[in-house]
This record gives C-alpha cells, sequence and structure tokens, in this order.
C-alpha cells in the first residue's frame, strides 16, 4: 500500500529511497549528509592518491599532508614495526607509583604525553567576555556514550562494559602488558566511580546554564589532591581571574575521586586510554581490534577499508588542510555568489519577522534585529589556515611517532591561545565537512562546501528546491542565534541578558511548548526526549518557517516542491543500536521527526497537500507551535 504525504511525508517523499538503500557495511547509518560523505571520500581519495604521484611542492601544508596519508598507508611497514614507541608511551604512567607522582609530572604528562589526566582543563572564548579566552574543567569523560547507559534497567549496559574490558584487555596483552586483565578491569572501575559527576546529555545541551565560574584562588584551594598551578604557570602569563566549572558535580567531588585511594584505578583508566588510542597508527590487526568496540556500540559489521582509513587518519590531523583543498578545488564563484544571496535573503526575511512580531515588545524586537545585523556569514571555506598547520612536519620515524609529536604541537597550540586574543575568523569545520553551524560566541555562521550541493543545493534545482534544502538549513543556523541556548547571547557573542524579564518569560512558555511537541513521540528506536532536542527542534522549526516565507516571494514558487526536498535532506537509515545512542545523546531529532514534525505547524504545508483532520498528519491550528 502507498504511503500518503497526508499521512507520514518522511516515508512517502522517500519511500523508494529507503526501499533501495542500504546501511553500507562499515557505517552504522546512510542518510543524505552520509551519501554525500560517500561521494566526498571517494573524490578526496582519488584526489590524495593522484597528489602522492606528483607532490604538491608548491602548496607546503598540502605536501605534509600527503606524506602523511602515505605513511598512513604504508601497511607493509605498519604490520612490521616493533611497538617501541609505545610501550615508551605505558612506561610513563607505569612508572609512577602514586597520585603525588602525577602531580609532580602533571604538567609534563600533559604536554609531552599520549596519557590522558583524569580530568580536562581546556581553553575556550569565555562566554561572558568572546574577545577573550577562559580556562574550564571539565569531568574525564565516560566509556559509555552517556549516562543513561549506566542506569541498571539499559539493556546494553553489561554487555558494552564487559565487551569494551575485555576489548581493552587483549590490546594491551598485545602491547606486552602485564596483569592486562585486571588493568582493563580496574578502568572499568574507575569510570564507574565518575558517572554520578558526569553531566548528563540534557546538561550538556543547555550549554548557556555550564558558565559557572570560580575565583582562581578558590579553584586552588579546593582541589587539594593534585597541585595544579604548576601546569598554570607553564602556560599562562598572569594568573587568570577565573575557571569556569562545566560540570559542578565532578568539582565538588574531585578531591575524592582523584585520589591516592583510586591512584591504580586511576593509573589503569590512563594506561587503557594510552594502548587504545595507538591502536588507530599501527599494524592492521591492531586497527582493527581497536575499532571493534566503537563496531559493537553502533552494530557494524565490518571495519573501514585500508583505503577509507588511511583517508580517516589523515583528517585527523589535516582536516582543514584538506577541507581548503577541497572547497577551492570543487566549490565555484557562481555557487558561492547564490548561496550568499540566499542568505542575505533568510536574515531580511527574520528582520522582516521581527519587526511584525506580535509576543516580544519593541525594545528586545530591536536588539534582535541588530544582533542579526552583526551575524557574520562565512560559506564554503576559509580565506587562510590557521598557523598551527605550518607546524606539521612528517618526520622519518613512524607513523605513530608522527601522530605522538603532532598532538605535542596541537596541545601546545591549545594553551598558547589563552594568552591571545579569539580569532573569530577561525572556522571550526572542515570545508569537507557535511554540515554547517552557528557560532554563539563569533555570532557567525557557517557554511562547509560540502553541504552546498544536492540534495541541499544545486544550480540544477529550482529556487524551491534550494530553499526547501540548503534555505532551511541556513534559516536554521541563523535560528541558533535565537533557540534556548543562542538567544542568550548578545550580538557580540557575549553571555548577556538582552531581552526583558516579561519576554524572555514568553520565550521559555514557547520553549516548553516545543519541548512538549516532541517529548514522548515514539520511534523505533524508542521515545524522543523534548529536552534533549528542544534547541535543534527550535531551529529546525525557524528555518522552514523563514525558508518557506523566501520561497513564497519567487515568481515560480512551487510549496510542493519545498516540502517534498525538505523531507528528501532528512531521509535516513541506522541500526536500533545507533538510533538508541542517538536517542540518548544527540541534541537533533531523529530524521523522521525532523521531517514530519515541523511542517505540520505550517498552515501552508495543510493547504499545499489537502491535509485534513482524519490524515496523520493533521494538527489543529491551536496546537500548531510558532516561535519565529
Amino acid at each position: 500500500m502507498t504511503t500518503r504525504i497526508q499521512d507520514d511525508l518522511f516515508a512517502a517523499v522517500n519511500a523508494d529511497w529507503l526501499a533501495t538503500t542500504e546501511i553500507p557495511a562499515d557505517k552504522p547509518r546512510i542518510s543524505a549528509f552520509d551519501e554525500l560523505v560517500l561521494e566526498i571520500e571517494k573524490s578526496l581519495t582519488e584526489d590524495l592518491t593522484e597528489l602522492s604521484k606528483n607532490l604538491p611542492t608548491e602548496n607546503a601544508e598540502l605536501l605534509e599532508a600527503i606524506k602523511f596519508y602515505n605513511k598512513a598507508g604504508d601497511w607493509k611497514t605498519r604490520d612490521k614495526a616493533d611497538f617501541t614507541a609505545v610501550k615508551k608511551e605505558l612506561a610513563k604512567i607505569e612508572n609512577l607509583t602514586s597520585l603525588s607522582k602525577l602531580s609532580e609530572r602533571l604538567t609534563d604528562l600533559i604536554f609531552h604525553s599520549q596519557a590522558p589526566v583524569p580530568f580536562g582543563i581546556g581553553v575556550e572564548p569565555d562566554m561572558k567576555d568572546a574577545q577573550n579566552y577562559a580556562l574550564g574543567l571539565t569531568g574525564p569523560g565516560l566509556i559509555l556514550p552517556d549516562t543513561t547507559y549506566y542506569a541498571d534497567e539499559h539493556p546494553r549496559k553489561a554487555e558494552l562494559l564487559d565487551f569494551w574490558q575485555k576489548n581493552s584487555a587483549e590490546i594491551l596483552t598485545t602491547f606486552g602488558v602485564e596483569n592486562a586483565e585486571k588493568i582493563a578491569a580496574d578502568a572499568v572501575k574507575f569510570d564507574s566511580l565518575l558517572v554520578d559527576s558526569a553531566n548528563t546529555s540534557e546538561e550538556w545541551a543547555k550549554y548557556a546554564e555550564l558558565y559557572n565560574p570560580v575565583s582562581y584562588e578558590e579553584f586552588l584551594s579546593k582541589i587539594t589532591t593534585v597541585d595544579l598551578k604548576p601546569f598554570f604557570d607553564s602556560f599562562v602569563k598572569k594568573n587568570p581571574e577565573k575557571i569556569i566549572i562545566f560540570e559542578p558535580r565532578f568539582y565538588d567531588r574531585f578531591n575524592d575521586l582523584i585520589s591516592q585511594e583510586n591512584w591504580e584505578l586511576i593509573k589503569s583508566w590512563m594506561l587503557v586510554k594510552i594502548a587504545r588510542k595507538a591502536t588507530s597508527f599501527l599494524s592492521e590487526d591492531l586497527r582493527i581490534l581497536g575499532s571493534a568496540y566503537g563496531r559493537f556500540l553502533s552494530n557494524i559489521s565490518e571495519a573501514r577499508s585500508q583505503e577509507k582509513h588511511q583517508l580517516d587518519v589523515t583528517e585527523g590531523y589535516f582536516d582543514q588542510v584538506i577541507g581548503l583543498f577541497y572547497g577551492k578545488k570543487y566549490f565555484g564563484d557562481e555557487a558561492k555568489a547564490d548561496v550568499k544571496r540566499m542568505t542575505s535573503a533568510m536574515i531580511k526575511i527574520y528582520q522582516d519577522r521581527l519587526r511584525t512580531n506580535t509576543w516580544l515588545s519593541l525594545a528586545t524586537r530591536e536588539k534582535a534585529i541588530e544582533k542579526l545585523d552583526a551575524i557574520t556569514v562565512n560559506i564554503a571555506y576559509p580565506d587562510q589556515l590557521p598557523e598551527v598547520f605550518k607546524r606539521l612536519k612528517v618526520g622519518a620515524a613512524s607513523l605513530y611517532e608522527d601522530a605522538v609529536r603532532f598532538d605535542e604541537i596541537l596541545t601546545a597550540r591549545h594553551y598558547e591561545k589563552y594568552n591571545e586574543k579569539v580569532d573569530k575568523s577561525e572556522w571550526h569545520m572542515p570545508a569537507h565537512m557535511v554540515n554547517a553551524y552557528y557560532s554563539p560566541d563569533a555570532n557567525s555562521i557557517n557554511f562547509p562546501a560540502a553541504i552546498l550541493q544536492a540534495p541541499f543545493y544545486s544550480l540544477k534545482q529550482t529556487a524551491s528546491q534550494n530553499y526547501g534544502g540548503i534555505g532551511a538549513v541556513i534559516a536554521h543556523e541563523i535560528s541558533h542565534a535565537f533557540d534556548n541556548n543562542g538567544a542568550q547571547f548578545d550580538k557580540y557573542g557575549n553571555l548577556n541578558k538582552w531581552w526583558t524579564d516579561k519576554d524572555y518569560a514568553a520565550f521559555e512558555i514557547k520553549q516548553n511548548e516545543m519541548i512538549g511537541e516532541f517529548d514522548g513521540l515514539e520511534t523505533e528506536a524508542g521515545k524522543a526526549n523534548g529536552k534533549l532536542i528542544v534547541s535543534e527542534n527550535i531551529a529546525d522549526q525557524g528555518g522552514i518557517t523563514a525558508a518557506l516565507t523566501a520561497t513564497k516571494l519567487e515568481a515560480d514558487a512551487n510549496l510542493e516542491e519545498f516540502f517534498t526536498q525538505w523531507a528528501k535532506i532528512w531521509r535516513m537509515k541506522a541500526s536500533i543500536e545507533f538510533q538508541q545512542m542517538l536517542l540518548s545523546m544527540d541534541v537533533h531529532a531523529p530524521g523522521k521527526l525532523r521531517a514530519n514534525v515541523p511542517p505540520t505547524n505550517l498552515d501552508e504545508f495543510f493547504s499545499t497537500f489537502d491535509v485534513q483532520a482524519a490524515d496523520k498528519m493533521y494538527r489543529a491550528p491551536e496546537k500548531r507551535v510558532k516561535i519565529w
């Protein structure tokens, strides 16, 4: 029986695709995004192989990327190499006899070791002073995808931890580590201690609420089991005023968790982390072994091919270099100008919608329009590479040793930034990534070249199709400036309340309406969590609404094409295990819900397809959520 659009837009539009498309054996899903990824992987593999034969000597950064790519694909050398370099890294931790010894060696370990310390001190733009950087504390992260997996009732908790433990022991044994089974078991024990102090996915999703500053003096006086001052002194030019606590429960329990009593567990956890990371750069057998847990987690039947792995490893260090090459080769000026035009149109429509908004005061609307005026639009690829790529030079040693040295360089660069002003022109995605993003601290929207192609965008598609694809994506990113997180940042990128209290209270009511619209909706993998996905749902709704407005201004507007294209860009098939993981931690709604729910808040959807009260896609007018 044929599915009708009136009953299921996603299934009706994508029926043939859903029936015939198979999930690749080495991936957990296939989607409109992933199909482009596959094409880009194929193109880049051909390009880098050709560049390997004709080295790009005129492009120093790309030349180093090709050298690394060649080394990553030299399986004869990788398979016969010994593990001396890995054992050297493991020995740095094996030789530590106490937590106090870790404390003494902390600075050297962070800057010159593959060992992750059991807490995170990061450098990020200060949410309340976006021109400058701040230091932040996080916990060390968890083995399982998020905190919900540790609930006793979770059906996969035991099998996943058991698999990770046995897999880790096998990796350690390959490296000649004694007592590998006990070390792996102790790593899992340490992980179990961290769960209650870790942020939930819902907490991470409310990133504007993660800003919990404490004074530098208070921070140092509270954390007593590890002496952090020498580490700070090693890279800061003057004492910080504050440290941002991103995981408050971890901060409160720091001395209990990172303690001498737990030292053997911590040590085991660090050893396992070193060993697991090393597997990506060594023999074929270790590569397969090291990626086994990820495949088990998402029910992936095959490991990545050697050819794809070679590209993956290279992108791990040279992503922006490869992205810039891709963008310049594959993205033309005509398309860039057209996307720029569409973006300007989207921003103008948002301004017009704000001017006629009926639930905000004039003062808040004017501030919102100012924020729109200040948005920086970045299309296709950055003007230049970050300076750090000039420092990555491939040496004569092994692939693993190059990776270790590159990690040291990138770590040093990360902490160097603290003493600098924030470079808001720096991209956070390479140009060959099929994605887009809004940066609240820079008040910018970025559209990498890779997403600016069919089905999202094409000069061969109609204007209505392009607005249903990339137009809605563009407006989605603009909407992030006014979602539950982005709305708390001002036009300069600072966390700063620019709303009136009454207006923000009205906005929170609308947020709750959006939460309620999605919360508990059934999918084949479980129920949606409306609170986790609210920011992306606000952006989706704002995006489709603005793009629809733009479409209707076109002389040849075709709303059937618009809504059909919208449904196409969210097509997706995935393993149940992967879908379950996304439901627990992804801030985006599942593809089918993204395709089906936002249109039901638009009156034009019902008139375009003559959707009646008896149809499954029907939503009563009074229940249609309207925000932007």
